[in-house]
């Protein structure tokens, strides 16, 4: 199931541009960005199907390789707030049951 929100790499990935293009469609107002959490800059998936169906901005030759390395570190950064929080109670799970 896709998400409402997409990322700028996602966007650029369906626009068939650069990261930094759509960086400068954000700032000079042809795409809407928000912030969420006040860190992370999102995009509506509709409006970028919307503005590619139109026509609205030209593709690059671009190819932008999601490195597994990449992928690992999104990874751990979007979750370590679950990973530690497993970890803790997997602690406290094993000073309960297994210390006398």
């Amino acid at each position: 199931m896709s998400s409402q929100y997409i990322t700028v790499r996602e966007t650029a990935q369906i626009l068939a541009v650069s990261e930094k293009k759509v960086m400068d469609l954000i700032e000079s107002g042809s795409l809407q960005a928000y912030k969420i959490a006040d860190q992370f800059l999102r995009l509506k998936r509709n409006e970028v199907v919307n503005i590619r169906t139109t026509g609205q901005v030209v593709s690059e030759n671009i190819t932008q390789s999601y490195t597994s390395s990449e992928r690992v570190h999104d990874f751990f950064y979007f979750n370590d707030f679950y990973l530690i929080a497993f970890g803790v109670i997997g602690v406290l799970l094993y000073i309960i049951f297994f210390t006398s």
